[in-house]
């Protein structure tokens, strides 16, 4: 990432998933974790219609 660059991570449900909101912020905190040492969470995930979003930027 370049410096001031910032990613918006998107998980989309569909049908039944929605239902199981749990995994999705799971799958999202493990991603996060993945890439803990370039990143900083900027917006932490939320809820947004069928999607669960979340903005990272790059650390210093």
């Amino acid at each position: 990432m370049q410096k001031g660059a910032k990613v918006k991570v998107t998980l989309r449900f569909r049908g039944r998933e929605m239902a199981h909101k749990d995994v999705g912020k799971d799958i999202l905190d493990s991603f996060f974790e993945k890439l803990e040492d370039v990143a900083a969470i900027d917006k932490p995930a939320k809820m947004e219609g069928r999607s669960m979003v979340m903005f990272l930027s790059a650390t210093k």
